[in-house]
């Protein structure tokens, strides 16, 4: 079950008037009448295009039909600024049959203006103008919107148009490749002033971007022969060569109703099991090589009265010692997300057997996300460490005391005392988010500010390299086991980063062991196209971006995996480090990859997560696909195609 990994160059509406165009789109905002429709899983495992026409045959279909139109108004036929003139197509239909382009707007003006006041409800001439004020998109009387990157404004220079989301799913034609140019230049000025505050001079971008990193600020000049490296080890990497996109299928191989429902995340296994942790417990699946299948067992949630206090659902559960114990850390009162201790359960016996709390001097402290010390400790029995984060505080802690026995005080009213053995408290603006590890034990965190900062394993308090943000913040953050590559989530894009430099002396490095310096490509960004940011659903914020799983040397992640509103999105790592992909022709700035396969579900997915590589079959190039919703779980292999 896989998609398409576009579907802009719908077919326009035949209509012979624009009046009869403007019933369609009227209907086509009355939610009753809308028709729902998701293609099978064969049409999207072949990746089917529904109606594979461009604006432009749509354009020459309309002339051939030398149809009668009426005069544009004598407003937009006066106006001075008529060069900031485009035509302006609504797509209706959905992904049924018969989603389709329609004009909405033959001779619609546009500008970019700052309301007066930021909570304007319109101020179409822009003669008061508040320089505290975002700036906001106005095409003639249908679309008003903020600049930013909720419009997940697609480019298409060919064509000399922009596909963009705005209460529905829009696209603006230019008759001109200087009309579409001075747009452009328009947009990303005012883009880039409502990310960072600063108009968008060239001492403004070295200001934000320092000028190690103006790679980022200036792509289009940017060296990608680290990439062009990277595909070449790549390729050169032991195991079976990954089969092209289209010589892939996605299949599902089982489906079944989770118990009691309410399923929050997943906690995968690389043994025997997996888990499901839901609001009142958690759910045991065992796992098989063609995915995973229930095992009727769970575990019930119950508060043993310690300090650490009983459950609220947890938002993270952190597999230990060989699989065999589980810690589970929920967040604060009030829907804070710091918590203020963990519960350590006993997978074998369903008990929890200790409730640690967090302190420091004395003090207690709160953790906003807890992660295991490297790719693959989970495996360790002996572990008895695990790295925590707040928003300021990034530690590792012990469950050992001082005197170095392991602490597991089951009865005690008074919870044990976690032991912070290493780390560092950061003054105030680091505004952390979330962390990966590597397989070394370096460390990865993301920020609220969209900086990624990368820690090597002997230091917690230097950052070896801090890449700047591109405005949105980072919401979750992943990292290869060999350390070469970071894959950071933001609400509307996945952004891949490298970490790979060559030093002084030409041996390659990554940005964990040493400073980078000026050494630093340009990063991709993985995205939804227009219409299929809109066809996710209500909740289409991208989370939990992850690469396939692997945890031993030598081996490469092959593709990589997020959620967002009702779909599973999956792309093919090789593919979006390939300089020459056809995604990344004609684009301007960043390059972004719009080729990816789809699982779509009937509700919105909680999270997307491969297996262990060790579940990968002969004929498979990835380990099985566990796809949650709340209610259900699925599994799916991606085969190659016979």
């Amino acid at each position: 079950m896989g998609g398409a990994h576009s579907r802009e160059g719908l077919e326009l509406s035949d209509s012979e008037s624009e009046a009869e165009e403007e019933e369609e789109y009227e209907e086509e905002e009355n939610p009753q009448k809308e028709e729902h429709y998701m293609p099978s899983s064969a049409e999207r495992s072949r990746g089917k295009t529904l109606t594979p026409t461009t604006l432009d045959e749509v354009d020459e279909k309309l002339k051939s039909l030398k149809l009668k139109y009426s005069k544009p108004s004598s407003s937009s036929a006066q106006n001075p600024k008529a060069k900031n003139v485009a035509k302006l197509y609504l797509h209706i239909g959905g992904n049924s049959p018969n989603a389709r382009w329609i004009t909405s707007e033959k001779l619609a003006s546009y500008s970019f203006l700052k309301p007066s006041r930021p909570d304007a409800v319109d101020d179409s001439d822009g003669d008061d103008q508040n320089p505290l004020s975002p700036w906001f998109l106005k095409i003639g009387s249908k679309v008003r919107a903020k600049v930013g990157p909720d419009l997940q404004l697609k480019s298409f220079p060919d064509q000399r148009r922009v596909d963009f989301v705005a209460d529905g799913v829009w696209a603006l034609k230019f008759s001109t490749p200087e009309g579409y140019r001075e747009f452009q230049n328009e947009y990303q000025n005012c883009l880039f002033e409502n990310t960072y505050g600063f108009e968008a001079t060239d001492a403004n971008k070295i200001r934000v971007f320092g000028n190690d990193f103006m790679a980022w600020a200036r792509p289009d000049v940017a060296d990608d022969t680290i990439w062009e490296d990277a595909e070449e080890s790549f390729e050169k990497s032991p195991g079976p060569g990954l089969p092209s996109r289209s010589s892939q299928d996605l299949l599902e191989e089982f489906e079944e109703e989770a118990n009691g429902g309410g399923i929050q995340s997943l906690a995968l296994g690389a043994l025997d099991n997996s888990f499901l942790v839901s609001d009142s417990g958690i759910q045991v699946v065992r796992n098989f090589s063609h995915g995973v299948h229930g095992k009727g067992v769970s575990v019930k949630f119950s508060n043993n009265g310690n300090r650490a206090g009983g459950f609220s659902t947890p938002k993270k559960a952190l597999l230990m010692r060989a699989e065999t114990n589980m810690m589970l850390m929920s967040p604060g009162q009030q829907g804070r997300p710091h918590a203020t201790g963990v519960h350590q359960l006993d997978i074998e016996t369903g008990k929890v057997v200790t409730e640690w709390r967090f302190e420091k001097d004395g003090t207690d402290i709160t953790m906003r996300d807890i992660t295991n010390d490297n790719k693959g400790s989970q495996l360790d029995p002996s572990d008895s460490t695990f790295l925590g984060l707040d928003d300021n505080r990034l530690c590792r802690w012990d469950m050992r005391d001082r005197r170095g026995m392991v602490q597991n005080i089951a009865n005690s009213m008074e919870s044990p005392v976690l032991q912070w053995t290493q780390g560092h408290q950061f003054s105030r603006g680091t505004n952390f988010q979330c962390f990966a590890t590597t397989g070394d034990g370096s460390i990865v965190v993301g920020s609220l500010d969209g900086k990624i900062r990368l820690y090597s394993k002997s230091s917690m308090r230097m950052a070896k390299t801090a890449f700047p943000g591109l405005g949105s913040p980072i919401t979750h953050v992943d990292v290869t086991y060999d350390g070469k590559w970071i894959l950071g989530t933001t609400d509307t894009y996945l952004i891949l980063i490298c970490t790979i430099f060559k030093d002084k002396d030409g041996k390659e490095k990554t940005g964990f062991s040493g400073r980078m310096g000026n050494r630093i490509a340009a990063p991709r960004l993985l995205k939804l196209t227009p219409l299929d940011s809109h066809l996710a659903g209500k909740n289409n914020k991208f989370h939990r971006g992850q690469f396939s799983w692997v945890t031993e040397h030598g081996k490469q992640e092959r593709h990589l995996v997020a959620s967002v509103g009702k779909f599973s999105v999956i792309w093919n790592f090789q593919q979006v480090k390939n300089s020459n992909h056809e995604c990344y022709q004609n684009q301007e700035g960043l390059k972004s990859c719009y080729c990816y396969k789809i699982v779509p579900k009937d509700e919105s997915i909680v999270d997307s997560r491969f297996m262990h590589e060790k579940f990968a079959l002969s004929d498979s190039p990835e380990a099985p696909l566990v796809v949650a919703t709340p209610m259900k779980v699925s599994s799916f292999s991606i085969s190659n195609r016979r």
